[in-house]
This record gives structure tokens, sequence and C-alpha cells, in this order.
């Protein structure tokens, strides 16, 4: 929740949070890619617009160079500990860029780390490796280890196949 509007301020138990986070899936304003292992959840990769994730890490960074805002915003890439380096944060993130070109594609923008300088634990945006891995190319240095990374993701046609379909 600490990406969306209504957590300036928010409360901090658990539970709120929840049927916060249930309320916004429910109303289609909260995107997400989950890497499952049968019913666990190893992993994930929260996704959005602008107007639905707001609220990032190194904004006053961030918004000194903004020309444009992108169609979408990668705000949370996350692997739970004993599953990382496994290539998860690989899979939700082609997971989430695979369903961002259902919704139509556009400028997709992630603000990772490098990997090297910070502890996996903290990678709460996901490692500039996996996302340059994945054809984000950098756009510019926000913070000592913090990049804002860009991709254009083609809409997926009505025959399931990148770009418009041919009829």
């Amino acid at each position: 929740m600490g990406f969306h509007p209504e957590e300036v301020g928010g409360h901090s138990a658990p539970t709120p949070k929840r049927e916060r986070k249930l309320s916004r899936v429910r109303a289609g304003t909260a995107h997400a890619a989950l890497v499952l292992d049968g019913e666990d959840c190893l992993g994930w990769c929260q996704f959005g617009t602008p107007d639905e994730l707001p609220r990032i890490k190194s904004r006053a960074a961030y918004e000194k160079g903004l020309t444009d805002l992108p169609d979408w915003r990668i705000a949370c890439c996350f692997v739970g500990k004993g599953h990382r380096r496994q290539s998860v944060a690989t899979a939700a993130l082609a997971g989430a860029l695979d369903l961002i070109a259902r919704l139509g594609g556009g400028t997709v923008e992630g603000y990772p780390e490098a990997a090297d300088a910070v502890p996996a634990g903290f990678l709460f945006n996901g490692a500039l490796s996996t996302y340059e891995e994945l054809g984000f190319t950098r756009s510019r240095q926000i913070g000592k280890h913090r990049w804002v990374v860009t991709r254009v993701v083609e809409p997926l046609g009505t025959d399931g196949h990148r770009g418009a379909a041919s009829s």
C-alpha cells in the first residue's frame, strides 16, 4: 500500500492495509504479477498508472528531471526470503510486462537499484540488472544506487500477438 495515494498518513496496522488493498483489487486499481509455487506466493511485481501509484522512492530527485509521466510504473518488485537469486524477480517483472501489454501497453518506468550496492532484502523496487535483462534502458540516476529505467511495451492485439491484430 505504500505506493498508493491513500497511504499518506495511513495506518500501520496490517488489517486496514489488507482491507484497503483488497478494495483496490476489486475496483481494478491495483495490479500485480504474482509468482506462485502451488499456493505459495514467492514474489510479485506491482505496477499501475502514475495516478494509482503516485508515491515513489527518491521522489524529489525524480521530479527534478521529470519531463513526461510514463503510462505505467513498476512500483514494487519483491521476492520473499529463501527464494532470492532464483529468477523469481525476473519472472514477476516479465509477467507484469505481459499484463501491461494486455492492458494496452505504453511507456513503462521502473526505479531499481544496483544490486551490488544494496542488500537483497532492501531491493523493494528490484535490481537494475533484472530490468536491463528485460530490455529496460537507464534514463537517469535519482539516488546513490537508484535509477529511472524505461521501456516501451507494445500492446497485445486481439489475436494474442504484439501489435495490432490483422483482420
